[in-house]
């Protein structure tokens, strides 16, 4: 009974499999058809080895394409023989349910809620436990800090993050005169973000404060927690808007790992993102960059933002400008590439502004 339940997980996942269209031709049918053989076999491997309650996992990953919460599924590390090439096991797992062209570890990240980004034993093959890694066409150019440059951390005050479009605070007022608490009236951190929606030039709902280290944010599910954006509607009855909440989705997930934020696209359309720090210094309007699904991208480096700061021509005519900010927009883009100029002109888009020492 055991061994007829564990086979039916292994073929239920074998048939979520990502099956790619051949060309007619009789000697590629073939050539696709060993190719094939030779991953059901590799793959099976693997998947025969795991226990029951991780395949249930994984189908559960697999099945729901990633919006029903998952555990990891552990391996040991090593590459594995597909043919003349080796591929390490989360890669294969990648390209069966996920991404048919993915062929190397650098290609991945390790999403936040994956806990075993410091094994050194074990691996996760949960292919919604990575993200591909999303690189800008024209990266910045390295850059150095001299210590000299900066003022200590410990000597500085905290910021707090000043919407540019409102330029209101966060709704807690003050933090160093009014310290917030939670129900109970115990004090809570100074928060590393704060999030403002808004639909086209109108902000809903009030600044939402965020403490934990990842946060999910997204339209309307059953399950999860996070900023849900239904919640913060602002009743308008446009179409544009309304398309675009609909498409929404899953949405994103920031998290803080060292001294960079990454934003993953969950949905199933691109998001939209510009920040100080994926741009040059100096650079007046920032480039708008298009992220696609399942792709994650470091949208915002503290560490460079500082040396940003320091750098920057003082001149530059362009009136105000907030160095700890990020616009994302949900399916629409903006600038000189779009019929939209400007961020307030995108149906759904959501500002994040960096808590940071001044």
């Amino acid at each position: 009974m055991f061994r007829s339940r564990r086979n039916a997980l292994v073929k239920r996942l074998w048939k979520q499999r990502i099956v790619l269209a051949v060309a007619d031709n009789e000697a590629v049918c073939k050539m696709e058809s060993h190719q094939e053989l030779e991953m059901k076999s590799v793959v099976h491997s693997v998947l025969k080895r795991l226990k029951e309650a991780q395949l249930e996992a994984l189908v559960q990953a697999v099945e729901s394409h990633g919006a029903e919460p998952s555990g990891c599924v552990l391996v040991p590390r090593g590459d594995l023989r597909l043919g003349r090439r080796t591929s390490p096991p989360h890669v294969i797992c990648c390209q069966l349910w996920r991404w048919t062209d993915v062929w190397q570890p650098f290609e991945l990240k390790s999403l936040h809620w994956c806990e075993t980004a410091n094994e050194h034993i074990l691996i996760c093959c949960n292919p919604f436990h990575w993200s591909r890694l999303y690189k800008p066409e024209s990266p910045p150019p390295p850059y150095s800090i001299y210590p000299q440059d900066l003022v200590s951390p410990k000597d500085r005050a905290p910021r707090e993050p000043v919407s540019m479009e409102t330029g209101g605070s966060n709704q807690y007022g003050s933090y160093r005169s009014h310290p917030p608490g939670d129900s109970s009236g115990q004090f809570l951190p100074q928060p590393w973000c704060t999030l403002a929606y808004w639909e086209l030039r109108c902000r809903a709902g009030r600044l939402f404060p965020v403490h934990k280290n990842g946060i999910n944010v997204f339209y309307d599910l059953p399950q999860g927690n996070g900023l849900c954006l239904r919640t913060l509607t602002g009743g308008t009855t446009r179409e544009s808007v309304i398309r675009s909440r609909q498409n929404i989705g899953l949405g994103i997930t920031l998290w803080r790992e060292g001294e960079g934020v990454w934003m993953y696209n969950r949905s199933q359309y691109p998001v939209f993102v510009n920040s100080p720090t994926l741009d040059l210094p100096n650079t007046r309007p920032l480039t708008v960059f298009k992220v696609l699904p399942g792709y994650s991208v470091k949208v915002f480096d503290f560490e460079k933002s500082k040396y940003y700061q320091i750098v920057e021509n003082a001149k530059l005519p362009d009136g105000p400008f907030d160095h700890n900010a990020v616009r994302i927009s949900f399916a629409k883009g903006w600038g000189p590439n779009y019929s939209r100029q400007c961020v307030t002109a995108c149906p759904c888009w959501l500002e994040v502004m960096f808590t940071v020492a001044r």
